[in-house]
């Protein structure tokens, strides 16, 4: 089974959505025994929260099923358990970079870098725009399923 970490600063907006998102998509596809999502932050600012609220609402407005929340800081044995590990911005990879000492295993990419659009997951808790944010994470967690297809990884 492939685990995928996906993180961002606080691990209440783009991150867990970005894990729901995936898991949906994973579960559609009918590779839940393949594919493993979960997500942390890089920092402990939000340690325990729930999801954000608009986060939340727009991941129901979009019919995308939610479980519980609670923030968590990534730690070392996320990084080693994980096969690969997604930040949403620049920021975040490299405060994750510094997290792991230099990514040793080489498993950090920023999410959008596997679409053909590549680039950041802007931070709605700043834009306040979660549709986008929800769009961009749609499009760069459907890439990498379709490039784990195309490998013939899953």
């Amino acid at each position: 089974m492939k685990t995928v970490l996906f993180v961002c600063h606080g691990n209440i907006c783009r991150s867990p959505m970005a894990m729901f998102i995936f898991r949906e998509l994973v579960r559609r596809a009918g590779k839940e025994n393949e594919l493993r999502a979960f997500s942390r932050a890089t920092s402990t600012e939000e340690t325990g929260n729930g999801l954000y609220p608009e986060a939340l609402s727009e991941l129901r407005r979009r019919k995308i099923p939610v479980g519980p929340h609670a923030a968590m800081r990534m730690s070392p044995e996320d990084y080693r358990e994980s096969d690969l590990v997604f930040g949403m911005d620049d920021a975040n990879i490299r405060n994750l970079k510094r997290m792991t000492g230099g990514d040793p295993e080489n498993k950090i990419r920023r999410l959008r870098d596997e679409s053909a659009h590549p680039g950041e997951v802007d931070d709605p808790w700043y834009t306040g725009d979660f549709g986008t944010t929800y769009d961009d994470l749609v499009l760069g967690c459907t890439a990498f399923l379709d490039a784990l297809r195309r490998r013939g990884d899953i």
